[in-house]
C-alpha cells in the first residue's frame, strides 16, 4: 500500500458541482471535497455521465473525477450487466486501495476483490413502487432482489440512519457503521434574514415527497395566516402529481401564495434557507433527506414526517415537529404554531444547528469515513492471509 491511501468513491457526481441534482449528488460534493482535503488520502471519484462528451478525467478540489460514458438502456439491466463489467474493468486499471460505492454503484461493485465499503442512501425498490407506472410492482420486486443481494455481499456498510440499519437487519452480513450524510460547509455559514410567514421545501415534485399533501396543509394554514407563503425548490419527477398539485392550487386560489422554483443550485437553496421561517418536508418515504440536514445546519426549524428516517433527524418539540404525512390538519397546526411564535422558531433553530454541527459537518463525516476505510483495509488483509 502506498503512503497515501488511494480511494475510489463510486457515486453519482454532478456535471456542475454547484448545482447537484438530488440528495446523493449533494452528498458527493460535500464528502469528496472533505475527503480530498485529508493528507492521508488520494481521492478519486468514478462516476457515470449524462452525456458522452463529458467523459474523461478532471481535477476538482484536490480529487480526480473520472467520468465514464453514460448509462445505456434500463438502469437495472445496466447495473447488473454492462455497467458492472465497465466499472470493474475501470477499477482494475485504477488499482485503488479501497472502493467506496454509493447508490446503484454498490450493485456494480459487487464481488470486486478489494477492500469495499458501501453507503446505503435509500431503497430503489421503494422509490420504484411510489413512482408507479406500467409494471411498477414487478420492477420494484426485481430491484429488491438485486438490492438485497448487493447488501448481503458488502463486507462494510455505512448506514446513514438507524432507519437504514433496521432495514438491513437480517440481510447484511458485513460490518455496519453508523455515519450520517454530510452537508455543504457553507450551510453552516448561512446568515439568517427571516421573512415572516415563509415556508420552504426542497424536494422533487412527486407522490413520494407528498407534494399534494403539503399543498393541502398549506391551504388549511393560509385560512388563518393570510401572510403565509410556500416556496418549493425541486424538479418535477412526476407529471401526474404536478398536474394534481397545480389544479389544487388554482381551485383554492393559492397561486399568489405558492411558488415553484424548479431545480435550483446550492447557492439558491442557501438563499432560500436564509429567509425561511420554517422548513417543511412531509414525505411518505425517506432515509435521511438532505433537505432536513441542510435546514438544520442553517438554523431553520423543521416540520417533517413521523415515519422512516425522519424522526431520527428531528427531535420532536425541540428542534422541530414530527407530523402525520397523511393528515393535512396536523401539518397545518404545527406549521402555524411555528409561524406564530418567533421565540419558538429561534430556540428550535439554534438547537437544530448545534445538532447539525455534531452530526453533519463534512469534516466530522470524513474523519469517521476514514476510520471505516482503515478497518476495511485491515479486515481484507486478515482475510487474505487466512
Amino acid at each position: 500500500m502506498s503512503e497515501r491511501l488511494k480511494i475510489a468513491v463510486l457515486i453519482p457526481f454532478p456535471a456542475d458541482p454547484r448545482r447537484p441534482q438530488g440528495g446523493v449528488e449533494a452528498v458527493a460534493v460535500s464528502l469528496v471535497r472533505a475527503l480530498a482535503q485529508m493528507p492521508q488520502l488520494d481521492a478519486h471519484v468514478v462516476t457515470l455521465n449524462q452525456a458522452p462528451d463529458q467523459s474523461g478525467v478532471v481535477s476538482w478540489e484536490g480529487a480526480a473525477i473520472h467520468r465514464l460514458p453514460p448509462v445505456g438502456g434500463p438502469l437495472l439491466a445496466f447495473a447488473v450487466g454492462r455497467g458492472r463489467r465497465q466499472i470493474q474493468e475501470y477499477l482494475r486499471e485504477l488499482k485503488p486501495d479501497v472502493v467506496h460505492s454509493h447508490d446503484t454503484f454498490g450493485i456494480m461493485a459487487r464481488g470486486f476483490p478489494r477492500p469495499r465499503v458501501f453507503t446505503v442512501h435509500g431503497f430503489i425498490h421503494e422509490d420504484t413502487r411510489y413512482a408507479g407506472g406500467r409494471f411498477s410492482w414487478l420492477r420494484s420486486r426485481m430491484w429488491r432482489r438485486v438490492e438485497t443481494a448487493a447488501w448481503a455481499d458488502q463486507p462494510h456498510i455505512i448506514s446513514i440512519s438507524p432507519y437504514v440499519r433496521e432495514r438491513l437487519r437480517g440481510i447484511a452480513r458485513g460490518v455496519i457503521h453508523d455515519i450520517e450524510n454530510p452537508v455543504a460547509r457553507e450551510c453552516f455559514d448561512v446568515a439568517r434574514k427571516e421573512e415572516a410567514g415563509t415556508i420552504f421545501c426542497a424536494a422533487a415534485v412527486c407522490e413520494r415527497k407528498n407534494t399534494l399533501g403539503l399543498a393541502r396543509a398549506f391551504e388549511i394554514l393560509s385560512r388563518n395566516n393570510p401572510g403565509a407563503r410556500l416556496r418549493w425548490a425541486g424538479p418535477v419527477a412526476d407529471a401526474v402529481c404536478e398536474s394534481s398539485v397545480r389544479r389544487f392550487i388554482q381551485e383554492h386560489d393559492l397561486a399568489g401564495k405558492v411558488t415553484f422554483l424548479g431545480p435550483v443550485g446550492s447557492e439558491h437553496i442557501r438563499a432560500e434557507l436564509a429567509q425561511a421561517a420554517v422548513f417543511a418536508l412531509v414525505s411518505f418515504e425517506e432515509g435521511a433527506p438532505m433537505g432536513i440536514a441542510e435546514a438544520m445546519a442553517a438554523g431553520v426549524p423543521v416540520v417533517t414526517s413521523n415515519r422512516c428516517g425522519m424522526p431520527y433527524m428531528v427531535r420532536h418539540g425541540e428542534s422541530g415537529f414530527l407530523v402525520d404525512p397523511t393528515d393535512p390538519g396536523d401539518m397545518a397546526w404545527r406549521l402555524g404554531e411555528l409561524l406564530r411564535d418567533a421565540g419558538l422558531r429561534q430556540r428550535m433553530g439554534s438547537l437544530a444547528r448545534k445538532m447539525a454541527e455534531d452530526r453533519f459537518h463534512p469534516r466530522c463525516v470524513a474523519e469517521k469515513t476514514w476510520r471505516v476505510y482503515q478497518q476495511a483495509m485491515s479486515d481484507f488483509q486478515k482475510n487474505s492471509r487466512s
